[in-house]
């Protein structure tokens, strides 16, 4: 049988220590910022509006965008899970729209008018019957919401347009770490 002074003896004779611990996960950023919408159209992006800033098609599924001024921080290819804002606000319609917003991939820049704020692109035909009876698109219920929080919570490469998940369930496979594109989980 083998006996708790044979196991020190071992740990100690090979250089580990008894102390040791298995390694721990690294902790994940978060951000706080405040968090809006857009959709793929002419109106709401450049001229044109299916192409992102990072080159990946607008797949209103997948796709995230965030200001310059987070481009370090967050660079194309980011993938954050968000966390709608802790205290509620008449101007954020998150805990409506949260099914729809899964986990997100920075591939695009907003304009550079604004600090700190992460844009979700929604698909024109998300829509939403309000309690007074008028439709909503899920941008226009999410609104704005101020302190929101993000969490990075790994990496692709979307350095060909053609890397970028194209659906939720990618993407959950990759911060699952069940694809092999997945840079840290």
């Amino acid at each position: 049988m083998f006996s708790l002074t044979a196991l020190m003896g071992f740990l100690l004779l090979s250089g580990i220590p008894a102390h040791a611990q298995a390694p721990t996960a690294p902790v994940q950023p978060n951000y706080t910022v405040t968090l809006t919408a857009y959709n793929a159209v002419p109106e709401q992006t450049d001229g044109d509006p299916f192409t992102t800033a990072s080159g990946s098609y607008s797949n209103s599924e997948v796709v995230a965008a965030r200001l310059r001024d987070l481009a370090d921080e967050l660079p194309f290819g980011t993938i954050i899970e968000i966390v709608g804002p802790t205290v509620s606000n008449n101007n954020c319609g998150y805990n409506i729209v949260a099914p729809i917003v899964g986990y997100r991939v920075i591939a695009d820049t907003m304009n550079a008018r604004y600090a700190s704020r992460i844009d979700i692109l929604f698909h024109t035909d998300s829509n939403y019957t309000m309690s007074d009876g008028a439709v909503k698109n899920a941008g226009m219920v999410l609104g704005i919401c101020n302190g929101a929080s993000i969490r990075v919570v790994g990496y692709v490469d979307i350095t060909r347009p053609n890397k970028l998940p194209k659906t939720q369930k990618e993407l959950v496979a990759i911060v699952n770490g069940y694809a092999n594109s997945l840079a840290i989980k």
